[in-house]
């Protein structure tokens, strides 16, 4: 993969999610949109770190920003969480996806549509060697 922007979409009309990342050097940019008004609901920058367990898998800390009255601050959070960790390096996340009048199964089918595009999100982001961070750490 180039470090060309990378964009996914994932199901169909109203439900539909987007996700655009750009390499930003060694840090990833990413933004996920989508239903009746696509805007930013909220941001999340994490950072990765080794797991506390000794052992474990890599991990990642994230600050969360949310306009006030939405509701993407945990998408964002773990969107930013996930990536950090898998790509191993920071990442910045904005969010913001809205459904009219939205009902429970919209709400739920907007979930499963977001979790399945950061899963190929995450798969794709995993071979993009500039987000590597250099051998000697961060500038």
């Amino acid at each position: 993969m180039d470090d060309a922007p990378l964009l996914l979409s994932f199901g169909r009309g109203r439900h539909r999610i987007t996700a655009r990342a750009l390499a930003c050097g060694t840090d990833l940019l990413v933004s996920f949109t989508g239903g009746d008004t696509p805007h930013i609901g909220a941001c999340a920058t994490a950072v990765p770190r080794p797991n506390l367990r000794p052992g474990g898998p890599s991990s990642a800390s994230a600050s969360v920003l949310c306009v006030p009255g939405h509701k993407e601050d945990l998408p964002a959070r773990q969107a930013a969480l996930a990536l950090a960790s898998a790509c191993g390096c920071v990442v910045c996340v904005c969010a913001g996806f809205h459904v009219d009048d939205a009902s429970p199964a919209d709400i739920e089918l907007l979930q499963t549509n977001f979790t399945s595009l950061l899963e190929a999100l995450t798969n794709a982001c995993r071979g993009w060697p500039s987000l590597r961070p250099p051998a000697g750490g961060r500038p």
